[in-house]
């Protein structure tokens, strides 16, 4: 009996302890690590999200730019983070399904607190105006024709956007060097300093140039075209739909945060992306809207994981 009352005390603690940490969070400001360098696709979408996430919580949360290791060593940062909520993460799914495939790192999708993706976007593969080609096609057949010549920024080894690339390459029987970078805007400015040939990374940092007739962009790793880039092809149009390789966003937590604030931050994601200027300018960046949340994001990024896990291993690229 008296193990029975001692676990009915405690059960009806905790169920009533839990709405009082949702209903005071947040009373401070929050941190929120982005394990990129600042100016790239990522960081730019974190800190316009940022700016109505603040509306919706009430409270200034800062960015914190932590870059490097394809994105792990951000994540490595919140793992080792109270999980108090006032630490989170915005991150793409790279450093989660694909970089511990690759490296020794302190987290899984399992040790971390899934709470709400965001958007996703294809990557894009660009070149410089007097690069010989004006079209996807030409592109490949312009690397076919000159094995390991050309070089490629992208996002490290194991990070998502060389994934994309390398079975692109492998299926077009192409060899290109890889240049790892901490992220698509290191990337960019090494693209654009003429350190490297080709431009790997997310749409939303490329676009300004080309708009500018600084960079051409003629490949997206996506099954369709993306309306932001025209001259760009989808695998589809180049007749691999099934190569699709996309970028999505996430917001995440540190292992063994309160599942009342995760809603928390969650059901203010979820407004937050409802305003019309924000959707205007994913669609500019050209990303669209995808809200998984909870444990559905997390078979989400169960199976990603398994997945990428395969596909690496088929390339004698996975490590771990």
């Amino acid at each position: 009996m008296k193990l029975t009352l001692l676990f009915t005390a405690a059960a009806i603690s905790a169920t009533a302890f839990t709405p009082v940490l949702a209903s005071d969070y947040p009373n401070r400001p929050i941190e929120i690590i982005v394990p990129a360098p600042a100016g790239g696709g990522t960081d730019n979408v974190a800190r316009m999200l940022n700016q109505y996430l603040e509306q919706e919580l009430g409270q200034p949360a800062a960015v914190l730019n932590v870059a490097g290791g394809g994105g792990a060593i951000g994540v490595n940062q919140l793992a080792r983070s109270r999980a108090d909520g006032y630490t989170l993460l915005s991150t793409w799914n790279s450093p989660i399904t694909t970089v511990p495939h690759m490296q020794r790192v302190q987290y899984s999708y399992e040790t971390l607190t899934p709470i709400i993706s965001t958007s996703q976007s294809a990557y894009t593969l660009c070149v410089s105006p007097d690069f010989p080609a004006e079209n996807a096609e030409e592109l490949l057949a312009e690397l076919q024709a000159n094995p390991g010549q050309y070089t490629y920024g992208n996002d490290g080894v194991g990070g998502t956007m060389r994934l994309a690339a390398e079975r692109i390459f492998d299926a077009f029987d192409i060899t290109a060097r890889p240049i790892p970078f901490g992220g698509a805007g290191e990337t960019l400015q090494n693209f654009l300093g003429g350190h490297v040939d080709i431009y790997g990374g997310s749409i939303t940092p490329v676009l300004p140039y080309v708009e500018d007739d600084q960079a051409k962009c003629l490949l997206v790793t996506s099954a369709d075209d993306n309306e932001a880039l025209p001259q760009a092809s989808g695998l589809t149009a180049l007749g691999h739909p099934e190569l699709e390789t996309v970028l999505w966003r996430m917001m995440l937590g540190p292992e063994g945060m309160d599942e009342a604030r995760a809603d928390v931050v969650a059901d203010a994601v979820a407004r937050a992306v409802e305003d019309p200027e924000f959707q205007d300018f994913l669609t500019a960046q050209g990303e669209t809207l995808n809200l998984v949340r909870g444990e559905e994001l997390r078979e989400r990024l169960r199976l990603e994981t398994q997945a990428i896990g395969e596909t690496l291993e088929s390339l004698g690229l996975k490590q771990h």
